[in-house]
């Protein structure tokens, strides 16, 4: 993918530029502090230029502004009920995106990363920063129903799949689309093994008891490996290596897309399907 700049020579990022970033988020950007932190001074080759959140009570907020970044509250519930219309309303969702498409071009960034951002990306900000919309997902989004589509979508993804009693989790990060969670997934975390109590809980219909697990493993996932995807996903990003191909999927450094990341050890290496990651486990579906 090219990076398009909108104030460097030749409207092109030059070398040796860090790529600029925005951080769209909404009431907690997990592992936004890993990218403040690199980006303020420790190398990366990517710049937290802008976060914006949609919840003015956002933990991303004071992050940001200790690390020197331009921060603003903008909230499309809000938007919508100035203008009279409901949150589901088309248009006025992508007139609020136009407006947030016009405060990320004036903080100078060339690409977009979600992350804790609870609202859909319209047409009006994806074809602002084409295939430069990341997302993190708290799903592994290459576990796939009958007709090709993630089987874990939504915000109570892993508790889906904790009840689907999938002996994993893991989080990916993929570009947006307008469909939610669909998008060609780029990198996927180490596998977080399901504890053996759940198979108990699930037995004992113990619907408390898996929510609270549920809960701790996204946490533990999150905490544990989104920092370090964010991280590298930009790191791709700002050298060039990833692309979309003709058939709308991704590849990294020419090869398909996803890889997978272990914030554990240096490097990525190339995912394997939905089978094979069961397989290391054991159990679930074939």
């Amino acid at each position: 993918m090219e990076n398009v700049s909108g104030g460097t020579t030749n409207g092109r990022r030059t070398a040796g530029d860090p790529l600029r970033v925005a951080v769209l988020t909404s009431a907690r950007a997990p592992g936004l502090e890993r990218l403040l932190e690199r980006s303020a001074g420790r190398g990366a080759p990517y710049r937290i230029v802008a976060v914006v959140a949609s919840d003015p009570e956002s933990s991303a907020l004071p992050a940001a502004e200790s690390a020197g970044v331009a921060t603003e509250v903008r909230c499309p519930e809000a938007f919508c009920r100035r203008r009279g219309a409901d949150v589901g309303d088309r248009g006025a969702r992508e007139a609020f995106d136009r407006r947030l498409v016009d405060r990320l071009h004036a903080s100078g960034a060339e690409a977009v990363l979600m992350c804790g951002y609870l609202w859909i990306a319209t047409g009006e900000l994806l074809a602002a920063f084409p295939d430069r919309v990341f997302n993190v997902h708290d799903a592994d989004l290459t576990l796939r129903d009958g007709d090709g589509v993630p089987l874990y979508r939504g915000l109570r993804s892993t508790r889906d799949a904790v009840f689907a009693g999938e002996p994993e989790t893991r989080s990916t990060v993929h570009l947006a689309t307008e469909r939610v969670d669909v998008g060609p997934p780029l990198l996927l975390s180490r596998s977080f093994p399901v504890h053996p109590m759940v198979t108990d809980a699930r037995e004992w219909e113990a619907e408390d008891l898996l929510k609270a697990y549920a809960y701790a493993q996204r946490e533990w996932m999150m905490r544990a490996s989104w920092g370090a995807l964010l991280d590298r996903t930009l790191e791709l990003e700002a050298a060039g290596r990833i692309r979309v191909t003709g058939d709308g999927r991704a590849a990294v450094d020419g090869a398909p897309a996803p890889v997978e990341l272990d914030e554990r050890r240096a490097g990525a290496r190339p995912a394997g399907s939905a089978a094979v990651l069961r397989a290391v486990v054991g159990g679930g579906r074939p």
